[in-house]
């Protein structure tokens, strides 16, 4: 009996070859796994850089356009060639941050607004017609545009964290504008005040 039992207790017994086998095995799905997710979030990342590639290269081409000037002269004048610009332009290349900024300088354009673009800086807050409008002013110097800018960012915040503050409060607390709190203090301002039981 005993013979039987440690017969049966050997043949239960991994050789150093399956137990090497099993192990690689196993590497080998953990590997395939992380594989599969690390090719899943490459895939995804390399999709939204070419979206921002192809959406810095539409901006130039329409500033560009809007500023007639020709591929080559752009080229030109931010030291690229004629095919590296064209490329970049459809979305195939995408540029440095000094490249972008010599671009911004043949497009007589702010560089901060291609860095925008390319998601280099986070966009400001704000309508992006008055941001627009005060990069392209030619009036201005590229000092006098980044004050406006910051100054008209800090206003939508400000304006934005008081429109905050007056929202309707759902849990019954008295809200309003800053301007209820201003009548509501002035003299003589709101409803009439109710009769006395001594003047009936």
């Amino acid at each position: 009996m005993q013979q039987l039992a440690l017969l049966v207790t050997v043949e239960y017994v991994q050789t150093p070859g399956e137990f090497v086998s099993g192990q690689v095995r196993s590497v080998r799905e953990k590997v395939d796994q992380l594989a599969g997710s690390v090719a899943e979030t490459v895939a995804a990342e390399a999709q939204q850089v070419s979206v921002v590639r192809s959406q810095v290269g539409e901006y130039i081409r329409e500033q560009r356009s809007a500023a007639r000037v020709s591929l080559r002269e752009l080229a030109r004048t931010a030291g690229v060639s004629n095919p590296y610009l064209s490329q970049v332009e459809r979305g195939l290349r995408k540029p440095s941050a000094e490249i972008l900024a010599a671009i911004a300088r043949g497009l007589k354009i702010s560089a901060e607004s291609l860095y925008e673009q390319a998601g280099i800086l986070d966009r400001r807050a704000g309508n992006p017609d008055t941001l627009a409008a005060i990069r392209s002013d030619d009036q201005l110097s590229e000092r006098h545009k980044a004050v406006l800018l910051e100054l008209y960012e800090t206003y939508v915040r400000e304006h934005a964290a008081v429109r905050e503050q007056t929202a309707p409060d759902t849990t019954g607390a008295p809200s309003g504008t800053p301007e209820d709190a201003v009548q509501d203090r002035t003299p003589g301002a709101g409803p009439a005040p109710a009769p006395s039981k001594e003047s009936a």
